[in-house]
């Protein structure tokens, strides 16, 4: 073996000792490395801002209906000597004025903002509920990933030993002149392939450590193996009936509608009149005191038709959420059903990968004991072999793509979720943060609530 191939097979086995590294000594499963995910994924805690983004929303829209309270102070000062050279002296005034407005009544439209706001609050969360479920199914990819490359590994570290051990009885038999020098030369080639794709099944592993990395947060320790399967509906329609029913994206595209309808209505409230109340007091520097109050009812009457393009726009928009949820619909009855075929063929796969490696136990047992009576050659053993480790391989990944498939089902239905699978861990709550802001609290008032709040999903 060359120096150059020693360097590349000690760095790849390195790569699968870390494997284990300092977490080996506590085997973790895929509930270990879904928690994980759930609570190192940076994609989740962008959305999570994006949530509370949208709940402030709502507080501004609440904001709306209340009075504006505003502070003014002016000062003027006036030179009289710019007028005419003869006439000196100059003036100054200055007053300070207290002003407060409220709205009374706009056609509705700041209560349909609210309840527009509100709209969005609750696509965002499904749509947090949607990158929940990517997060949890990549760690799964990963978890299964890792496995199998590790199982790949062991394979070919068997495969290397068996063809060592055959190298050195074709060499004993080639002493005795039982074969010839292309048998044993035919070992030789076949040991180096053997070592060149356990380099490669090192290789893939570290690839996966990586992905693990990124999906869970951090590498993966000993892992136990293959869990137990999740539940799963019976059928095909079962599944997608659920789909329809509570999918996140679903969810969020019918909660887009709402939001579109909302604004027609207010479109439509935005050419109605508003009426305002206005109540003031001012005091001047000269020890004068005043106050006043009124009302105000004002109406657009022509904007250069701005308001109905605003409307036109408005319907033009229900037309568009409408259809696109019933694009998405349609895009999750598909998952559903591509999910569902993916893991028919997984497992039809694993079925037909156990009788291929039974069969093929056989035929290696058989021509490798048939070669030692002379009825078969070297290279019918080192064929035999490789059908089987060939058969070995393509079941530790039907394995896999069975799991994989079983929670991609899971996902295409809309439960592939913490709280679905009972992982038993405090997830992140919307709510609270939109309790603390909704009814828009002042910092001065309500402060220590809100930062008490705010700590609180930091911490989480």
């Amino acid at each position: 073996m060359s120096s150059f191939f020693r360097l590349l097979t000690t760095a790849a086995l390195s790569a699968a000792v870390l494997a284990g590294g300092v977490a080996a000594s506590r085997a973790e499963s895929l509930t270990d490395a879904l928690i994980d995910a759930y609570k190192n994924s940076h994609l989740l805690e962008q959305n999570r801002a994006v949530l509370r983004a949208a709940d402030e929303g709502v507080a501004q829209a609440v904001a709306a209906l209340r009075p504006i309270i505003e502070f003014a102070i002016n000062g003027s000062y006036q030179d009289g000597n710019r007028r005419s050279p003869t006439q000196g002296g100059y003036t100054s005034t200055a007053s300070a004025e207290l002003t407060a407005r409220l709205t009374l009544y706009d056609g509705g439209n700041n209560r349909l903002a609210i309840d527009a706001a509100r709209e969005s609050v609750l696509g965002t969360r499904a749509a947090l509920l949607g990158v929940e479920q990517d997060v949890l199914l990549s760690a799964v990819q990963a978890y299964m990933d890792v496995f199998a490359a590790i199982q790949n590994v062991s394979l070919a570290e068997n495969n290397v030993r068996l063809i060592t051990q055959q190298l050195r009885a074709t060499e004993d038999r080639f002493e005795v002149g039982e074969v010839t020098r292309t048998d044993v030369s035919l070992a030789q080639s076949r040991l180096a392939a053997s070592r060149s794709n356990l380099v490669a099944a090192q290789g893939s592993l570290a690839v996966a450590r990586e992905a693990y990395k990124r999906a869970i947060g951090r590498y993966p320790g000993a892992l136990t193996g293959i869990p137990r399967f999740p539940a799963l509906p019976e059928s095909t329609d079962a599944a997608r009936s659920i789909a329809v029913r509570g999918h996140p994206d679903i969810v969020r595209a019918q909660h887009e509608v709402t939001v579109d309808e909302l604004n027609l209505a207010r479109a439509k409230a935005a050419m109605r009149p508003s009426i305002s109340a206005r109540a003031g007091v001012t005091a001047e520097d000269d020890g004068g005191e005043y106050g006043s109050v009124g009302l105000s009812l004002t109406q657009t009457i022509y904007q250069g038709g701005a308001l109905y393009a605003a409307e036109r726009q408005a319907r033009v928009n229900i037309q568009q959420s409408r259809a696109a949820l019933l694009q998405t619909v349609r895009l999750i009855d598909e998952e559903v059903g591509n999910a569902w075929s993916s893991l028919a063929v997984a497992r039809a796969q694993l079925e037909a990968t156990d009788g291929q490696i039974r069969a093929a136990q056989l035929a290696f047992e058989g021509t490798r004991e048939e070669a030692r009576l002379g009825a078969r050659t070297t290279l019918d053993v080192l064929d035999a072999e490789q059908e089987l480790l060939d058969a070995r391989t393509a079941r530790v990944q039907a394995e896999a793509d069975q799991y994989v498939a079983i929670y991609r089902v899971l996902s295409s239905m809309g439960l592939l979720t913490v709280e679905h699978l009972g992982l038993g861990i405090p997830t992140y709550d919307p709510r609270a943060y939109y309790n603390a802001v909704s009814n828009a609290p002042a910092k001065s008032l309500q402060g220590r609530k809100l930062d008490k709040v705010l700590e609180g999903i930091g911490r989480n």
